[in-house]
Order: structure tokens, then C-alpha cells, then sequence
């Protein structure tokens, strides 16, 4: 949302989108490292990350926060589970000692193990934008809305760089709302 002289223009998805991806082209990868690492010691802090034994989060592409480092320190501590892609569906997998990845369909590594069949204490969502209401919305493929709407008593946090969060996110019917927003 953006206000003009009094007056509130609401983008749709696709501005939003775009809009988005114009204000990351103004931040260095140094930067966006900076405030991944801000974001996610943010989240190792929190209570629910804290007393989470079993959590599904992602493996970052270059434009999402970075959770590389994040991953590798905690998938020791605590039951990791990774997104790999199946068709139009999020399959997790979870990330042990000794994983092995490739490259999936959309440049994103993914684990090579069996899908995880169990439940998730926590999951974190990566997105294109957030509202304070937790809205989100994503690459629009519906892949996370798809997955969350299988996990809906499960707690989700989205997490995202400051300029990811906005005041409106525009919603449809199927779009899952998270619990929470974690960002700067």
C-alpha cells in the first residue's frame, strides 16, 4: 500500500511483485546477509523455535532471507525438514547428517531422502511480502498455501527483510495467514 497525497493506492499480487523485487535491487547480498543473520537470530530466540523439537523451514534462494548457515547449525540440534518439490506439491524431507542435495525445478536444493510423514512443531514460511496481519503472498505457484493448508494447527512464522513487510497484502480465499512475521 502506498499513500499519495491522502490518497491509498492498494497494489495487486503482481505489482506487489514487481514492487518488491525493484526495492531488493537496492540492497547488496552483504546487506541482505546482514539482515538474514539479524532475522534469524531473531527467530533463534523465540519461544516456539526455542521448545520446537521438529521444524519445517526452507532452503533460501538468492532473493529470500538466507538460511544456509541457520540450517547448518540447528539440523544437529533439532529435526530439520526441507521442502522438495513433487508436481504442484510441497513434499518435505528431512535434512539429516548426512544429506545429500540436488538441484530441484526451481534452482533451490533440495534434500535427497525419504518425504517425512510425521507432524511439525513449527513452521517458517519464506515469502514475497507480508502485511502485519500476517498475510502473504508468494512466487504464485500456491505451493506454500497448498502445504500450510495440510498444517493448519501448526504454528507459522514467516520471516522476511524489512522492505518484504507492507502495510497491505493483498488476499484471496485459499491464501494461509501466518501466526506471526519475524523480520527487522
Amino acid at each position: 500500500m502506498q499513500s499519495f497525497e491522502n490518497t491509498i493506492v492498494v497494489m495487486d499480487k503482481k505489482e506487489l511483485r514487481t514492487h518488491i523485487k525493484m526495492l531488493k535491487k537496492q540492497h547488496t547480498k552483504e546487506q541482505l546477509q546482514e539482515q538474514s543473520d539479524l532475522i534469524l537470530s531473531r527467530l533463534e530466540r523465540h519461544s516456539d523455535f526455542i521448545h520446537a523439537g521438529t521444524i519445517m523451514m526452507y532452503n533460501a534462494l538468492p532473493d529470500e532471507v538466507q538460511t544456509q548457515g541457520f540450517l547448518e547449525r540447528w539440523h544437529l540440534k533439532k529435526r530439520i525438514m526441507l521442502p522438495t518439490v513433487l508436481g504442484d506439491d510441497i513434499i518435505p524431507v528431512e535434512y539429516a547428517k548426512d544429506t545429500d542435495f540436488a538441484v530441484g525445478d526451481f534452482n533451490i536444493l533440495e534434500p535427497q531422502n525419504e518425504p517425512y510423514q510425521g507432524t511439525f512443531d513449527l513452521i517458517i514460511v519464506p515469502g514475497v511480502a507480508f502485511d502485519r496481519n500476517g498475510n502473504r503472498i508468494g512466487r504464485g505457484k500456491g505451493y506454500y498455501d497448498r502445504f500450510l493448508s495440510q498444517h493448519l494447527g501448526v504454528k507459522r512464522i514467516g520471516i522476511c527483510f524489512d522492505f518484504q513487510l507492507v502495510a497491505e497484502v493483498p488476499t484471496e480465499p485459499l491464501d494461509i495467514r501466518m501466526d506471526e512475521v519475524i523480520s527487522l
